[in-house]
């Protein structure tokens, strides 16, 4: 199952437009996806999520949100990644 971003952005902050997010709709929605983070069992969607938070700065750090070194070598090289883009 393929899951679209603004998928996920409606999902969490009720549109897919970020730019018109109130500052307490942010709050909550990043919470809201905290939780599905917690819960969530796929190690897809879950990696998925972490990097959603990651962009929205909310990430929980890497020992925390993955207990596979596997998954924390992905999400390091997905940082390094968006480092690397940034710096363009």
């Amino acid at each position: 199952m393929t899951v679209e971003l603004d998928d996920q952005f409606r999902r969490y902050f009720g549109t897919s437009d970020l730019a018109g997010v109130t500052p307490a709709a942010m709050t909550a929605g990043i919470e809201h996806m905290r939780v599905d983070f917690g819960l969530e069992q796929d190690r897809d969607r879950r990696f998925g999520l972490w990097t959603l938070l990651f962009m929205l700065g909310a990430a929980p750090d890497l020992d925390i949100a993955f207990s596979a070194e596997a998954d924390r070598a992905a999400a390091r090289n997905f940082m390094e990644m968006t480092e690397r883009f940034e710096g363009d």
